[in-house]
């Protein structure tokens, strides 16, 4: 696949994707061209002519840095998937996977918007991938000394729980990747990917080991957090051939380091590895204290003496009712008539407070409070010495590693044969855009200032235009309601200006006021039953009949405390109606 090929634009169409789009002045119907800065109405006619040749200039330096890319997509074909380019995955896995090349804007900063791949369903798994015409290779050689991997992200509706990352997939000729899953085997993983509080940017490679050809994964130590806000956002991998590695977003440098060094498990094993025959040997001694062997027990240390022992000062109040309990049955709560030894069992009043005990210090027994035993010293140990037969920590003997291999060029990956987005997401709206692979980082930096920065800024000042209408909205709502409370402010202070002069009838004024507040409330609150809303009159026969039956029972439920919570729930299953 070609570069020019694979961008699949025509001029018309890239021109709408970069910076302000422009309209032919012979349709009559378009709409005004609104410029991101100034959002001014129609442009003088050279005007816009020198802005589509500016744009036609711009066109032809993205065209001139897509040569250096293996392989670049902007989207500008929406028969994106009818087999000359991009697949979707026939794993039964994507069944119903809904994918396709549509428009998106950011409120109003496009007048024509831009296109990309875009997951239109929540909930799914979308395996989509594209076979790269030569495989994308970082050997060292020359042109070849550097890996980029580069995308634009816009979450059109937020990102709540999903990955918006890539997978660039391990060159295999016997494959065209047709039925790839999850399974397949990848070189590289990288992008953004959320759900919760976890939130990433991916970067994980795939090493060889040279002694075993298993392959592992080594992941970023501390990858990068991901925006999550709902611009166009950059993200670009770089993989150097002297073991370094960069991630950027948004032209920024976020996380870089070594391969050898930040990642896990480690790419190289340790030379030496614990010896797995060696053990202890019994007469080690692995604690640098012990506790004095000569030490004795002083003569008058009292172990069994306790914590604390009552307070020979104290002194019982004056009034102390030592014969009077804290609490007596209570007097107004009668056995029920209806209460049967036999099958209830004895029946026991609820306890109240002693009411002979409300104005005396206290009742029943006195007893001394207790104090700290200055006598006390608790169990005695020896004290600690130092071990004389203290050999440090044991640990087994180091041995040659068996597994060790070393790696001089970790950085010199497998080929990759093939670009996929094989993601699940509970989020729709996930837009992919712009993707640049290559070997030179400089022209893919040049490629996003033609491409992702036009409309990134766009979208920046749409979005700051937007904050500013909402700010202002929010000024005018408070402005509108705080004018009520500036009148009744202007009022009162009147009305304090007015009392100062007149303080007579300034308390006059206050004491009517309150005098019919005070009415109003009297009114509302004590007004005749009969006359409130909802009072019915009833003749009462009814409740008079009923009343008069259970008298006995209910007095007893409403005075029961709970200590004879036991009682009144028997009381409660005797009030209920029998069936016959």
């Amino acid at each position: 696949m070609k570069v020019i090929s694979a961008l699949g634009l025509s001029a018309s169409a890239l021109l709408l994707l970069l910076l302000a789009p422009v309209h032919s002045t012979a349709d009559s119907n378009a709409p005004a061209v609104v410029t991101a800065a100034s959002g001014a109405a129609a442009e003088p006619p050279q005007a816009a002519v020198d802005d589509t040749q500016r744009q036609r200039a711009l066109l032809q330096k993205v065209q001139e840095l897509a040569v250096h890319g293996l392989f670049v997509e902007t989207f500008e074909e929406e028969e994106l998937f009818d087999g000359r380019r991009w697949f979707k995955s026939t794993h039964e896995k994507y069944a119903g996977q809904e994918a396709a090349v549509d428009e998106y804007t950011v409120r109003t900063g496009h007048v024509s918007p831009d296109k990309g791949l875009v997951l239109d369903a929540p909930a799914k798994h979308y395996g989509l991938a594209v076979k790269l015409d030569a495989p994308l290779v970082l050997d060292g050689s020359e042109g070849k000394t550097e890996l980029v991997v580069q995308y634009e992200v816009k979450l059109q509706k937020g990102l709540s729980c999903g990955g918006a990352y890539v997978k660039l997939l391990r060159a295999d000729a016997a494959t065209d990747f047709g039925g790839f899953s999850d399974a397949t085997p990848f070189v590289i993983m990288f992008g953004p990917d959320k759900c919760g509080s976890s939130d990433k940017v991916h970067f994980i490679f795939q090493h060889r080991n040279p002694l075993t050809g298993a392959y592992e994964e080594k992941h970023l130590l501390s990858p990068p957090q991901s925006k999550s806000d709902r611009l166009s956002h950059l993200y670009t991998l770089v993989v150097r051939d002297n073991n370094s590695y960069e991630v950027l977003i948004d032209q920024a440098s976020v996380s870089k380091g070594s391969l050898l060094e930040d990642f896990t498990p480690a790419v190289l094993p340790d030379k030496e590895i614990d010896d797995p025959d060696d053990t202890k040997p019994s007469d080690w001694a692995d604690d640098a204290t012990i506790r004095d062997p000569h030490a004795v027990k002083p003569e008058d240390w009292d172990e069994d003496a306790p914590a604390r022992i009552p307070d020979p000062d104290a002194v019982k109040p004056d009034g102390w009712l030592d014969h009077e309990p804290a609490t007596i049955d209570d007097p107004n709560a009668p056995k029920p008539a209806d209460w049967d030894d036999d099958d209830d069992g004895e029946w026991v009043a609820p306890q109240v407070p002693n009411p002979k005990c409300e104005s005396a210090p206290g009742c029943g027994e006195w007893q001394r409070p207790t104090k700290a035993n200055p006598a006390f010293k608790g169990k005695w140990y020896a004290p600690l010495v130092p071990n004389p037969a203290f050999k440090g920590e044991w640990a087994p003997r180091k041995i040659p590693n068996p597994a060790y291999f070393e790696d001089a060029h970790p950085a010199r990956l497998d080929p990759i044969g093939a670009l996929a987005v094989e993601v699940w997401t509970m989020s729709d709206g996930i837009t992919f855009d712009n993707f640049w692979l290559g070997n030179d980082f400089a022209k893919a930096q040049e490629f996003a200032a033609a491409t992702w920065v036009p409309k990134h800024q766009l979208e920046t000042e749409e979005q700051e235009r937007q904050r500013e209408k909402e700010r202002r909205e929010l000024e005018e709502r408070q402005a509108k309601d705080g004018g009520v409370f500036s009148s009744v402010e202007a009022l009162v202070n009147d009305f304090v200006e007015f009392t100062k002069g007149n303080p007579l009838v300034g308390v006059g004024s206050v004491v009517v006021v309150v005098l019919l507040l005070l009415l109003s409330a009297f009114y509302v609150c004590c007004g005749k039953a009969d006359e409130r809303p909802g009072a019915e009159k009833d003749s009462g026969a009814e409740d008079e009949a009923e009343s008069a039956d259970d008298a006995p029972q209910a007095a007893a439920e409403t005075t029961a405390s709970d200590s004879g919570g036991e009682q009144q729930l028997r009381q409660r299953k005797k009030k209920a109606p029998k069936a016959n």
